[in-house]
């Protein structure tokens, strides 16, 4: 099966002009947990996860502690709240980089690329890097179980 016959046709996306709080603003509204980036044109240019957002307030330590299991929870750092210069930069600042697989492709590599990138949501684009759909790692594993013949 190729990715394009189980991918989500309509896509919540954000401009590269947009700043940091018109994207809170859609993760708010939309539900979701990652917004392509696009250009004027279309084309794909990154990938702005919740998770780069919330890492905006995330406390300097998180990276150094290896089990959590001993912290009841952050206190006072839960209501944290971002300056208005971050929520005021480009999302162009704090996205990653435009992971992306064709139309065209498989499911494994589509779900390799999800794995390898620690995605939950992957863009699918055309030949010319313009966004044409995204498939979550729900969409790609189901549709690659429903390919297996099970003798229950």
């Amino acid at each position: 099966m190729v990715i394009d016959q189980c991918m989500k046709l309509e896509v919540v996306t954000v401009p590269s002009t947009a700043t940091v709080a018109e994207a809170v603003s859609l993760f708010n509204d939309y539900h979701v947990g990652m917004l392509p980036v696009l250009n004027g044109e279309g084309r794909l240019v990154g990938i702005l996860n919740l998770r780069d957002v919330l890492d905006l307030i995330m406390p300097a330590f998180v990276n150094l502690i290896d089990d959590f299991d001993y912290v009841g929870d952050f206190g006072a750092l839960e209501g944290k709240q971002p300056s208005k210069k971050l929520l005021d930069q480009p999302v162009t600042a704090v996205m990653g980089p435009p992971v992306s697989v064709p139309a065209s492709s498989g499911l494994l590599r589509a779900f390799a690329y999800l794995h390898k990138y620690e995605l939950l949501d992957l863009p699918i684009v055309d030949d010319q890097d313009r966004l044409v759909g995204l498939v979550s790692r729900v969409d790609v594993g189901r549709a690659l179980l429903a390919g297996w013949h099970l003798n229950l």
